[in-house]
């Protein structure tokens, strides 16, 4: 069940020239607020790098975003958020597609690669309360409380973790799912939303708690957090773009969380819940590495918020390097929450490619611990969901 690697572009010849003369660049996006907020945030760092270049934002309704009734599960189209830009990409009249990280599908098309992941925000998920709830977590909720998600990651976690609260379908844009919870008529006692997606758009202040595995159990999304974007294969141009932007760091942990979930065979519709940190960790044999034994563990500069940004290069008190270390924990859970496989593992990442094989290995964890037998009954239940659809 191996997969081939993904790795995002790395280094390529410049081709055209980056005079001011050159045209400008296309950056394609979808146009709900906080689409836009991160493509300002992918082009005002490459206003920065190449400020003898023009960027342009392209945004458009993509599927996903026009059709808000059908719970996201339903949808045949596993490219839901990404395949109109890409056929605009494709003809050349998009340079790039900027991403939530988690909507990308981990297989992308042939002629179409990761060109730069950006640094990453906080990839928890969030619990927003009803303003006018006074509960405080999850576990503060009363029985038969209404949950709104539309992900079923996070209410196949739920079901697992808090069997006396309900779920139900709630989608459309950040506004528009909070205006909803608040209604005085609202069924919804909470929505879980993405942290990041919150905070980017100023609305940090709605969030009741943080869900992390050390708080209300939850593992978030492959991805989440993380601004991906996607050029064509062959674009050389815009490879030499992206070498001057983005996160090294961010880039593995993500590239090692996307390889698990395309090993698995996974999807936005699959209960898949990852989370990655990055720590710092001496070697024995000195800082040019080697096999031994590393020694002396130290946490990196103080993770914050569970989010596998990228630290500096840390030393020890002795002037020493640290060698940096991945820790990933992993979750397959099955969609009434009562089947569940959790792995933890721990590799040194010294380049895309351990963070890709670091991935595959997590996989083959889950797999051997029973995870294939879950998302095998998972594949049937969306299969007889389909075939009833077409009834």
């Amino acid at each position: 069940m191996a997969a081939a690697p993904e790795t995002s572009a790395t280094a390529a010849s410049p081709s055209t020239s980056t005079s001011t003369d050159a045209p400008a660049v296309n950056i394609g996006t979808r146009r709900s607020l906080l689409a836009r907020v991160q493509t300002d945030i992918v082009a005002n760092e490459l206003r920065k790098a190449w400020p003898e270049r023009k960027f342009e934002i392209v945004a458009m309704e993509t599927m996903g975003d026009k059709n808000l009734k059908t719970a996201l599960h339903e949808f045949n189209a596993k490219a839901l958020w990404t395949h109109e830009l890409e056929a605009l990409l494709e003809k050349g009249e998009l340079d790039c597609i900027v991403h939530s990280l988690k909507d990308m599908p981990t297989q992308l098309p042939n002629s179409m690669t990761l060109g730069c992941i950006f640094p990453r925000a906080d990839p928890r998920d969030a619990l927003v309360v009803k303003s006018s709830l006074p509960y405080t977590s999850l576990s503060s909720l009363p029985s038969g409380a209404v949950i709104g998600t539309s992900s079923l990651r996070r209410s196949a976690q739920l079901k697992r973790l808090y069997p006396h609260l309900r779920f139900a379908d709630m989608r459309g844009n950040l506004g528009t799912r909070l205006a909803k919870l608040d209604a005085p008529e609202s069924e919804f006692a909470a929505l879980i939303l993405a942290a990041a997606g919150l905070e980017r758009i100023g609305l940090g202040s709605r969030i009741t708690d943080y869900l992390s595995k050390s708080n209300g159990g939850m593992l978030h999304a492959v991805g989440q957090g993380a601004i991906g974007v996607e050029i064509r294969t062959e674009d050389a141009e815009a490879r030499k773009l992206f070498e001057k932007v983005g996160c090294e760091r961010t880039t593995r942990a993500c590239l090692a969380e996307r390889s698990l979930m395309r090993t698995l065979e996974g999807g936005c519709s699959v209960p898949i819940g990852v989370e990655t940190e990055w720590v710092s960790k001496k070697n024995a044999l000195g800082h040019n590495g080697g096999t031994g034994v590393g020694v002396g563990v130290k946490p990196a500069e103080e993770y914050h918020k569970m989010t596998g940004v990228a630290k500096p290069e840390a030393k020890d008190e002795e002037g020493e390097e640290l060698m940096d270390e991945l820790i990933m924990r992993a979750v397959v859970v099955s969609l009434d929450g009562q089947q569940a496989v959790e792995v933890e593992g721990r590799r040194r990442i010294n380049s895309r490619e351990d963070a890709d094989e670091f991935g595959w290995e997590m996989a083959q964890r889950l797999v051997e611990k029973g995870a294939a037998k879950i998302l095998e009954e998972i594949n049937l239940n969306r299969k007889i969901i389909e075939e009833q659809g077409d009834a």
